[in-house]
């Protein structure tokens, strides 16, 4: 998330808390697609991290893109941790250990949607190159070591940074050395938004093996597919994983309020500063527990916005779905994810396919795929079929999906050929990283170092 929000409507009801998702009901013609995607900042001449200060660094990257896009900058104490489109068409953002990330614009096709992914990087390679830095897409850093990666100085993660160790072991690793593509999509109503919360959180396993990407952590495999699939697993029970409720029949906006109120807080913004509530639950918050504590401790609209930000299921609900499942990746799977799911979610026929598909995989088979995809990849299984094997059968129904769109380029080619790196994939057998953990054993000689190169935007 590029910037917290600061809206003082106050909230006197969870009845508004729902309405506030619900009010992203829109008809289909509205829908628009959102991607986001992350990449690891190293300096070219040693493949060593990016600091975030300095004549090299990822201040100056930001200084540079401001000039060159006119976009309006994002401070924290007086630090530059990011930039926004004033009129909502995109941002950027830093995550905790410089990882940078692009929040694209709402768009209309997976089309534009590359060529924007192009565009930011083309643009960011003419600030970079000069400054001897190039960016890398993986799905974790695999090299640096907690105690090398950066830190990026942003009030929010001061305090996250402390209240990891307290919830999971791998939280801080989260935070610093991990790297997604994560794609946005809207929802019609709130059957329609169940219904495509419940196939994405079955298939979501399914997207984190296509996409697995992270073998390597400190410079050598890790015996793992996607190591950051893996760190979600132990980062914070409370507000991660599988949400038994997404399951129910009945489940609605209100389920998720009420998940989402349960959960413990990082913080609320006040006079301009961040204030640490990791102690409250924002449903204590509404019953008056931070008063005397904070100024102005009744809670706003603004505070809710901002909390659901700071939950991080498999699949996130705002006024739109994130889908967060996927590892970072080279720029072809940028325009992959986004086509997986637009295919399956945007076209009724689709989405009634992969929902009788995966109608009768109960919440243990889908906790347990989820479980085994990190090291198993392809090889996992749910209900003796092998992820493989449902690959075949996801990707058909999401290319169906988008023909049936019939979103053409000037060419004249619809969205479908953006799932190739997939369809490649489970057509391979192999996921991204075993292909890479072949090279480290073969033609890399057991060295990280190429990596670098052969990764790198």
């Amino acid at each position: 998330m590029a910037r917290d929000t600061t809206d003082e409507t106050p909230i006197s009801s969870v009845e508004e808390l729902a309405a506030y998702l619900e009010a992203g009901c829109k008809p289909e013609d509205d829908w628009r697609i959102g991607t986001e995607h992350e990449k690891f900042p190293f300096f070219a001449e040693d493949n060593s991290p990016v600091p975030y200060d300095g004549e090299r660094s990822i201040r100056a990257l930001l200084e540079g893109m401001r000039e060159k896009l006119g976009w309006t900058p994002i401070i924290d104490e007086n630090r530059i941790i990011g930039l926004y489109e004033p009129t909502g068409m995109g941002a950027i953002s830093l995550e905790p250990g410089g990882q940078f990330e692009l929040s694209g614009a709402p768009l209309e096709t997976i089309h534009q949607t590359c060529r924007e992914s192009n565009a930011h990087l083309a643009q960011l390679r003419q600030i970079a190159d000069p400054l001897g830095i190039k960016f890398l897409g993986l799905g974790a850093s695999p090299k640096w070591t907690l105690d090398e990666t950066p830190l990026m100085p942003k009030s929010r993660y001061d305090i996250m940074r402390a209240y990891m160790p307290k919830v999971g072991s791998q939280g801080l690793d989260m935070m610093h050395r991990t790297s997604t593509i994560q794609v946005n999509l809207d929802f019609a109503s709130e059957a329609d938004m169940r219904a495509k919360m419940q196939v994405s959180y079955r298939l979501q396993p399914i997207a984190t093996a296509l996409f697995a990407n992270s073998p390597f952590t400190d410079g050598r495999p890790n015996g793992m597919l996607s190591w950051r699939a893996d760190i979600w697993r132990d980062t914070d029970p409370n507000r991660t994983g599988v949400l038994p409720f997404v399951f129910a029949e009945d489940f609605g906006f209100m389920d998720y309020v009420e998940w989402v109120l349960d959960v413990p807080m990082y913080f609320v913004l006040r006079e301009g500063s961040y204030r640490d509530c990791t102690h409250v639950t924002f449903r204590q918050f509404m019953n008056g527990a931070l008063e005397g504590e904070i100024p102005d401790a009744r809670p706003n609209l603004g505070d809710w916005t901002n909390h659901l930000s700071t939950v991080f299921p498999e699949v996130r609900l705002k006024k739109f779905i994130e889908m967060r499942g996927a590892d970072g990746g080279p720029w072809r799977r940028i325009c992959a994810l986004p086509a997986f799911w637009v295919g399956l979610t945007y076209d009724a026929a689709a989405l009634d396919a992969a929902d009788a598909l995966t109608r009768d995989w109960s919440l243990e088979d889908v906790v347990a795929l989820r479980d085994a995809v990190p090291t198993e990849g392809l090889n996992a299984s749910i209900r003796g079929q092998s992820v493989r094997e449902i690959g075949y059968e996801v990707l058909s129904i999401a290319r169906a999906g988008l023909q049936a769109r019939g979103r053409l380029n000037p060419e004249g080619f619809d969205e479908a050929h953006f799932l190739a790196p997939l369809e490649e994939i489970v057509a391979r057998g192999s996921t991204a990283a075993e292909q890479m953990i072949t090279e480290y054993n073969s033609v890399w000689a057991c060295s990280i170092e190429p990596v670098f190169m052969e990764y790198a935007y």
